[in-house]
């Protein structure tokens, strides 16, 4: 069967339709199967399609709800006061490009962006993986807070960040910052001081696994003061 799926607002330009047509071979699906085709078939889009909910008949869907060709059906992206989509969590590879077309704009002369990754060895020790945990709806509010921060003090910056969680191997990202300004003497700046800030007052924690040991890593620039003023 053919199943149409509506979309709407950032999903039309993400997807460059507004309406998907999905074949499937049998006739009765459940959303959390249809949300595992549509991850499949676009796995650029990874990110964002998690974040949304699908309506059957106009009423929000739970996963294990079954939809025919008869249903109409309708992804939703979140709605004011989700999950800001510029900031974001992951356990999935970071797709460096979708982090920097997020800050995108016409009027901007220069973006930039900052991709941290793990390192193999440090002061002589081998590092063989990293591991990263976090308070999660503190470490999105606290990500948010950095981009608002930034347009404060650099007005018409943007800027997007994106974390990694769980494991992530030697020369993955662990985070990418994506920050664009009409000037660039702006975006270097912002750039930096977004990285410092997140070091600071987000609530990810990075466990460095070794050939012969691990240890949890907390700050290592200082003591340690989310509440202590940003520098510019």
């Amino acid at each position: 069967m053919n199943l149409q799926i509506r979309l709407f607002a950032g999903l039309i330009d993400l997807l460059g339709t507004s309406v998907l047509t999905i074949q499937v071979e049998q006739e009765l699906i459940s959303i959390e199967q249809l949300r595992q085709i549509l991850l499949e078939a676009y796995p650029s889009a990874s990110e964002q399609l998690k974040a949304c909910f699908f309506a059957k008949n106009q009423a929000y869907a739970g996963d294990q709800e079954i939809v025919t060709a008869a249903d109409e059906i309708a992804l939703i992206p979140p709605v004011s006061g989700g999950q800001p989509a510029n900031f974001v969590l992951t356990y999935d590879a970071i797709d460096v490009n979708e982090v920097s077309a997020k800050v995108n704009h016409a009027n901007h002369g220069a973006s930039i962006a900052f991709i941290g990754t793990t390192r193999e060895m440090t002061f002589g020790q081998r590092t063989v993986l990293l591991e990263y945990e976090a308070y999660e709806p503190m470490a999105l509010k606290t990500m948010e807070a950095i981009g608002q921060e930034i347009e404060d003090k650099w007005p018409g910056t943007r800027s997007a960040i994106t974390h990694r969680l769980g494991k992530v191997a030697i020369a993955e990202a662990s985070i990418v910052i994506a920050v664009s300004s009409p000037h660039r003497a702006d975006c270097y700046e912002a750039s930096r001081y977004a990285i410092e800030r997140v070091k600071q007052i987000v609530p990810i924690w990075k466990k460095e696994i070794w050939e012969d040991g691990s240890e949890w890593k907390g700050s290592q620039t200082g003591p340690w003061n989310p509440l202590q003023t940003p520098q510019t």
